[in-house]
């Protein structure tokens, strides 16, 4: 090994040693020698054994550790910290501004064990709760996590979107005579991307020739087709079609093998309207074209969102006021906003006491008030304790005029614990929404284990609605649950999960998932009108006698 390299091994200790908590004094004195051997004029594998011993600051047992290095090629304490760290810690190391104790607190008192973890809690305002985060700590931080995920090979589509765009408009502005569109996993609106797929009529060459001159580099490519690779990780791949068959090329790179199995012959047209036209059947836009059978229901629409349900103030994690989430959600057209900061419970998020709650309920009479019509609905994000009873005795959750009870903590469950902690909470007559039924984070964390078939019987027996949280790194309900949830007439609702009022554009992403499905705005919460969401929020109070 070179002395590069054992200096890194012994320089990784030292750090891992400072986040487990393990000797201070040792960590120090690893750290101490990789600085050491970092210098040395000659390489340490071409030195005898007393010789390295004889090396200030190294001495006996890291002379040791060295001709382990240099015999074996590892060092079984390294080795043994490593196995007991997750990889995602791991990763956290390599991000700017985040030293050994930093990604301690992060993994010890925050839970977060993946870069997606540490981004999501970065958008949701946490790590300024926490002593050495400040405000500027955490936005270095989030922008070295968004350049590290950027060059994944896997993308969010939320993520990849504005990129996408505008390929598609340099190239068409590029020849404008010719046609050229998205299709593919994005025209589909797929919550995760691999690959960004364009129908052209542009001649291959000629395009070519136009991307290495902007930069991109091209790639080997299947027969008949160009890919290129740009400014983001992910492959460009460009499907050649004629003008005449412009319309199939995208219609067949835009839809499912089982779409396209149960659809038959495709024929030849130069528009997709003129496909369907053909086959006697009304139009079927890409994102539904996934199974064979595809809902005809109404499509539902952005605009159809009456209102922002799931939102946090800085009562909690938030990063704005409760004033400024109202009124900027009032001056953007909507009829309401239910406000559900934390519980007590997450005390990571600055979660509410019963003395807080109070507080908050008297500012919300008063905003109320102010803003009329609009409406500031009182809500909690209740947490759901280990044996799925919610953080708030009956009295204190009766003053809220729905409860969005959610998984935050001890994540790694077996399916059995999940689904006994989860139905219970189901089951409270106090629970309005599930939040978040899964608890995962996509490409960073896979989410606890469920039924969800069971989930949904015992939301359609509770009279509880299954959210489709709509921050593009959830989307959780996954939209593949929707139909057997229309089948059982339990709601869903899309809800952006907002810690600042940037948050609400959000819920466009969670509205894209549902028009892969038949959701239209009477199995949405979140599309009920003001006075619609008060009386079912009535009804549903008198039935549960509460």
């Amino acid at each position: 090994m070179t002395n590069d390299a054992i200096a890194d091994a012994f320089s990784l200790l030292s750090k891992l040693m400072d986040i487990h908590g393990e000797n201070s004094f040792k960590a120090k004195g690893y750290s101490i020698a990789a600085y050491n051997i970092e210098r040395l004029p000659g390489e340490l594998t071409e030195m005898e054994q007393a010789e390295i011993f004889a090396i200030k600051g190294i001495g006996d047992a890291i002379g040791k550790k060295i001709l382990e290095l240099n015999q074996t090629g590892e060092m079984k304490v390294l080795k043994d910290l490593i196995e007991r760290t997750p990889s995602g810690v791991l990763d956290m190391m390599q991000i700017k501004g985040l030293g050994p104790k930093k990604v301690a607190t992060l993994w010890k008192e925050l839970g977060i064990e993946s870069l997606g973890e540490l981004l999501y809690a970065c958008d949701e305002n946490r790590l300024t709760l926490y002593k050495g985060f400040g405000a500027k700590t955490q936005a270095n931080i989030k922008e070295s996590i968004e350049f590290v995920l950027q060059n994944q090979d896997r993308t969010l589509y939320a993520h990849i979107e504005p990129y996408a765009l505008e390929v598609e408009r340099l190239v068409q502005a590029k020849f404008p005579d010719a046609k050229t569109a998205l299709t593919g996993a994005f025209r589909r609106q797929m919550e995760i991307i691999d690959e960004l797929e364009f129908v052209t009529t542009v001649p291959l060459e000629e395009l070519a020739d136009y991307l290495e001159n902007e930069g991109f580099v091209l790639e080997e490519a299947p027969s008949g087709a160009l890919v290129a690779r740009g400014g983001r990780n992910l492959p460009l791949v460009w499907h050649p079609a004629g003008e005449d068959d412009f319309g199939t090329q995208l219609f067949q790179t835009s839809a499912s093998e089982e779409f396209l199995k149960a659809w038959g012959v495709i024929g030849r047209a130069s528009t997709e309207e003129a496909l369907f036209e053909n086959k006697g059947v009304p139009f079927i836009i890409a994102a539904r074209r996934e199974r064979a059978e595809p809902s005809r229901n109404a499509v539902l629409q952005p605009e159809d969102i009456k209102g922002i349900i799931h939102s946090h103030s800085d009562w909690s994690d938030g990063a704005h006021t409760l004033e400024k989430m109202a009124s900027t959600a009032k001056a953007q057209g909507l009829e309401y906003l239910v406000i559900s900061d934390h519980s007590k419970s997450a005390f990571y998020a600055n979660g509410l006491s019963e003395e807080r709650i109070k507080a908050q309920h008297e500012q919300i009479a008063a905003l109320n008030e102010r803003l009329a019509p609009f409406k500031i609905f009182k809500s909690i994000e209740s947490d759901i304790l280990n044996d799925g009873r919610l953080d708030y005795s009956d009295q204190v959750l009766a003053t809220f005029d729905l409860v969005i009870a959610s998984v935050h903590s001890n994540l790694n469950m077996p399916k059995e614990k999940a689904m006994l902690r989860v139905l219970t909470a189901i089951r409270n007559p106090f629970t309005t929404i599930l939040g978040h039924p899964t608890g995962r984070l996509l490409l960073s964390r896979k989410g606890y284990p469920v039924d969800h078939l069971e989930l949904l019987d015992v939301c359609a027996a509770s009279g509880v609605v299954m959210e489709l949280n709509a921050h593009p790194r959830r989307l959780d309900m996954d939209w593949r649950w929707l139909e057997d949830a229309l089948a059982r007439g339990v709601l869903t609702s899309i809800d952006p999960d907002a810690h600042a009022v940037e948050g609400f554009a959000d819920t466009r992403y969670g509205v894209l998932v549902a028009q892969k499905t038949g959701v239209g705005p009477k199995q949405n919460l979140s599309s009920f009108s003001r006075a619609e969401l008060e009386a079912w929020l009535a009804a549903r109070k008198s039935a549960k006698g509460i």
